[in-house]
């Protein structure tokens, strides 16, 4: 697996992992998988808990688009009918790290260059958007909730927690908790307590 290093204003370092073959992109799956339910399982119990959930199902069909092989039209064609079917705007070409998780994941839109870290996860109602090209960088361990609202070239820290309805439009440090509309830090109390089942970086 291929990996992608970006350095932030704070000083820190975002992995993103660049899948190169299939085998990568079933790893990648995995990891999502890990989030949801703690286990390391098999690739046909992952494929059977699809077809009971809508949020794995589009994270497996984003994975597998995410590596431009021999099935990539086939696999953006059925991930573009699931991700419609979720109402979620989440372009493949995202970069985003080992352990992605969306929780209640229904209506959600995502600019397709946000830089999304390992451990990560998007509540519903979230956008992530930009005007200029610009848009946000997500460390890692970050926790979103929902309604929130991501604007720009900002840059949310890791642990970091967004609380529901918040409007980010400046960068949040690492191990914060922001809140409101405009966001503002109430505390470092509890780093990352909304990541359950963090995925263990190979």
């Amino acid at each position: 697996m291929k990996t992608e290093n970006f350095k932030q204003n704070n000083g820190e370092f975002i992995r993103i992992p660049v899948p190169e073959s299939y085998r990568d992109c079933l790893m990648l799956i995995k990891s999502d998988h890990y989030r949801q339910t703690g286990k390391v399982e098999s690739l046909w119990k992952i494929i059977r808990n699809n077809r009971k959930s809508c949020n794995s199902s589009l994270l497996f069909w984003f994975r597998l688009c995410q590596y431009r092989g021999t099935f990539f039209r086939l696999f953006c064609h059925i991930y573009y009918k699931v991700s419609r079917k979720a109402n979620i705007y989440l372009p493949p070409m995202t970069r985003i790290g080992y352990g992605f998780d969306i929780g209640h994941g229904m209506s959600m839109v995502i600019n397709g260059g946000t830089i999304i870290g390992n451990n990560v996860c998007l509540s519903h109602f979230v956008s992530i958007g930009t005007n200029h090209d610009t848009p946000a960088i997500i460390c890692d361990n970050v926790y979103i909730g929902p309604n929130s609202n991501i604007i720009e070239d900002v840059c949310i820290g890791s642990n970091a927690t967004i609380g529901a309805g918040t409007v980010v439009t400046k960068d949040i440090p690492s191990d914060a908790t922001a809140v409101g509309s405009p966001a503002r830090v109430i505390n470092y109390d509890k780093p990352a307590r909304y990541i359950k089942n963090p995925y263990p970086m190979p």
